[in-house]
């Protein structure tokens, strides 16, 4: 059956000679894999830059549920980037979000809201005038909303550590190892209790936006099971 729906290109490999598999995560069908032949050649009906990872496209594919990889009917641009494609520290935040939500989200259901956060927060990145070197952080705390790890509560002098194994603000210091001072955790619940537009006014210094980080993306791996190794934040730190 044909399916018509929006998506957002997650992942690009080369298969064969002149054909790629793409996965995206879509509106209607969540994450799906797709083969699209001949888009590495000279007389491609499909240009290699409306794949790239990243790309808002819309699609019209012939879904079957009985096979994992999927053909594409057609493809299109959804939306063409205006800055993120010419802005070096947009582009290094822009991947590092499309790696980390490709390695959190495993779902082929239907997620509509979702989805509607991912591409709106690509759009956010690709419009906003604001400096951009907090976004990323912003988007790790409401991506776990939606994963379903939600952290609970905020940081106060009743609650000033962050418990990364439990997800919540804790009174005391936890019997294990894996919790953020009281420092880092109320940056922490300053990101939590922000907005897209109001992220970029948090002051965070070099170390300290890298410390958050590092405590983000280990709180993903106590809540994800088997999460795999980030590549891209090395990017991040050599750019910001």
């Amino acid at each position: 059956m044909l399916i018509k729906t929006r998506g957002i290109v997650f992942r690009n490999q080369k298969y064969g000679e002149t054909s790629v598999i793409l996965d995206v995560y879509t509106e209607e069908k969540g994450l799906q894999s797709y083969i699209v032949h001949g888009v590495r050649t000279t007389k491609a009906r499909v240009s290699a830059s409306l794949v790239q990872v990243m790309s808002l496209v819309e699609l019209v594919t012939y879904s079957r549920d009985d096979r994992s990889l999927q053909h594409i009917k057609e493809i299109r641009p959804e939306v063409v980037y205006q800055s993120i494609p010419f802005d070096l520290k947009k582009g290094a935040i822009g991947l590092f979000m499309i790696e980390m939500a490709r390695k959190s989200i495993r779902e082929i259901e239907e997620n509509k809201a979702l989805f509607d956060f991912l591409h709106g927060s690509f759009l956010f990145l690709d419009q906003t005038l604001q400096p951009v070197g907090n976004f990323h952080l912003y988007f790790l705390c409401e991506l776990a909303v939606f994963l379903g790890f939600q952290p609970d509560g905020t940081a106060s002098s009743e609650t000033p550590y962050f418990d990364l194994q439990e997800g919540s603000f804790l009174s005391s210091i936890p019997s294990h190892p894996y919790y953020v001072d009281e420092a880092q955790s109320l940056l922490l619940s300053r990101v939590l209790e922000s907005t897209p537009e109001a992220i970029a006014g948090l002051q965070l210094s070099r170390t300290e936006r890298r410390a958050l980080l590092y405590h983000l993306m280990d709180y993903y791996r106590l809540h994800i099971e088997h999460f795999p190794t980030i590549h891209s934040h090395q990017v991040l730190e050599t750019i910001f």
